[in-house]
């Protein structure tokens, strides 16, 4: 699945504690892992320059976290000055990164339209997925606890579904990323479709739960064929709020989406759900950036 992933953190993300857990990432079948900490230009002076302490800080620091790693996980520190995400892109090829691991506060559409998101960022000038976990989280964790979630990182993905063109395309990654792994990384998965209330007896629904239902078996049945578990729900009402319910229940590692507007202008006119999902969950958030044509 995922042999090559890409650690980012700026250190109140609380991202670089998962240094301390390079062997139970081993356990999930990572082969490689690159931390990567981005120093922004020391601009007291007319000309930006590289702030040199701060570098040799940050790296003194990762390296103490990593510590020891197993043989058979090659462990890369890169800190650099530069601008977030061009700099993410550029060592994330250079390591061919298969996944890039983000922290990500809690932000209304307001504040992020304003300063900006490096997810959004990255969303549109990559094809690598970003694994999206929320600092509070990771911070609040006992080491006993992280240990488990690096072991298990993505072993059940929850997989909102509605029948559109990137609920469609999220199933393919799934099925192929499950084709591809050598390991167990990913061993089960929980469709879930949720049909809108719309509050009015006069209109009609456009999709019955029977229908609702029988398409997700069909999917079910090509994602059991590549060696999966699967089930499948059928909710009704708000889709954010009924997916993060069945996330609290359904004892999951992730919830997976993808999305064709995060990052463009008609963002900020009507968010999408994988925008408002990512603004409001808890739960780690696999995101795959939208196929290009």
């Amino acid at each position: 699945m995922f042999e090559r992933i890409l650690i980012c953190t700026d250190f109140s993300d609380s991202l670089h504690r998962l240094a301390n857990f390079v062997s139970s990432f081993a356990l999930a079948g990572i082969k490689q892992i690159v931390f990567l900490h981005v120093v922004p230009l020391w601009e007291k002076g007319i000309i930006p320059q590289v702030d040199s302490e701060k570098i040799e800080q940050a790296q003194t620091r990762l390296i103490a976290a990593v510590g020891e790693s197993p043989t058979d996980v090659e462990v890369k520190i890169e800190v650099q000055s530069g601008k977030p995400v061009e700099t993410i892109l550029k060592v994330a090829q250079t390591y061919e990164s298969q996944l890039i691991v983000l922290g990500s506060q809690s932000r209304s559409l307001l504040t992020e339209k304003l300063v900006g998101s490096t997810m959004a960022d990255l969303s549109r000038r990559t094809m690598i997925p970003l694994l999206v976990l929320r600092p509070q989280l990771i911070s609040a964790y006992t080491c006993e606890e992280l240990t488990l979630r690096c072991q298990h990182l993505l072993r059940c993905l929850l997989l909102p579904y509605n029948d559109s063109q990137a609920a469609n395309y999220l199933v393919q990654q799934i099925k192929h990323l499950a084709q591809q792994q050598s390991g167990r990384l990913l061993q089960q998965c929980r469709l879930c479709w949720v049909l809108e209330n719309i509050g009015r007896r006069e209109i009609p629904r456009k999709i019955l739960p029977q229908q609702a239902q029988q398409t997700l078996s069909q999917i079910k049945a090509d994602l059991e064929g590549v060696n999966l578990q699967v089930e499948t729900e059928v909710r009704e009402g708000y889709p954010v709020s009924q997916i993060l319910e069945t996330a609290a229940m359904a004892d999951i590692s992730a919830i997976a989406v993808s999305s064709e507007t995060i990052g463009k202008p008609q963002e900020w006119l009507v968010s999408s759900f994988a925008a408002e999902l990512l603004r409001h969950s808890w739960y780690p958030v696999l995101f795959f950036p939208p196929e290009r044509g």
